[in-house]
């Protein structure tokens, strides 16, 4: 009995190390609910099994540059999960997040086999969402918006405020959020100076001449406290 919860320890470990940068043993440990000992046991099982896994002393484990595991395989509920989101998502009001998550479902889709494939088919076909506010897509800018904010990059927007002033502004992009339907982008303003939250269905046009900016060190949770603590 003590095989299979290993087995599927092993292989969520093998994920988290896919998709983040660098992981802790006391962070797997804490996930998993086991001791840093069985951890470290773990990580020696995968390096033996040919997984290439770098130590990083006082810091932790992460994935030699370059290595690629095979497609992942979706237990049922993960891969009705997905389905779930996907019809979620086309409902949004943005465009071009539509668009992305469309073409990322079909990859997803693709590696589906067999009775799982004809049971994500028929959820497909039984989940619907009705709320769109009349199915319109009112921006088209979230996925360029969300490379900048990765990428650090200054955009220069055009936008119409709700009062109709019309300006032209070179932002930091800083955070996304959505509320009552629309998209809303947190970012530093370099014409007023200062943090200000722009709604991306007014932004009339968007462009880069691809300068930078410094990371402005933050969580999210940080420029809450520091703007609304007054």
């Amino acid at each position: 009995m003590e095989e299979k919860p290993r087995l599927s320890r092993l292989t969520a470990i093998l994920t988290q190390l896919q998709s983040s940068k660098i992981v802790t043993a006391t962070t797997l440990a804490k996930k998993h609910g086991v001791s840093i000992r069985t951890i470290y046991r773990d990580i020696r099982t995968l390096e033996k099994s040919g997984i290439p896994i770098v130590t990083e002393e006082g810091r932790g484990y992460s994935l030699m540059d370059g290595y690629k595991l095979p497609p992942v395989m979706f237990t049922e509920s993960e891969a009705n999960a997905l389905i779930t989101a996907e019809q979620l998502i086309l409902k949004n009001k943005d465009s071009s997040l539509v668009k992305n998550y469309s073409e990322a479902i079909q990859k997803i889709k693709a590696i589906l086999r067999g009775p799982q494939k004809e049971k994500t088919d028929l959820l497909t076909n039984r989940v619907y969402f009705t709320y769109n506010y009349d199915n319109q897509r009112t921006s088209d800018y979230l996925m360029q918006i969300q490379l900048a904010i990765t990428n650090f990059q200054v955009l220069h927007i055009e936008y119409i405020s709700l009062a109709k002033k019309h300006t032209r502004r070179d932002i930091e992009p800083f955070a996304l959020y959505s509320t009552q339907g629309n998209w809303l982008l947190i970012a530093f303003c370099r014409l007023r100076k200062e943090f200000r939250v722009f709604r991306i269905d007014l932004i009339q046009k968007i462009s880069s001449n691809n300068e930078y900016f410094e990371s402005h060190n933050m969580t999210l949770e940080e420029y809450y406290k520091k703007t609304y603590s007054t």
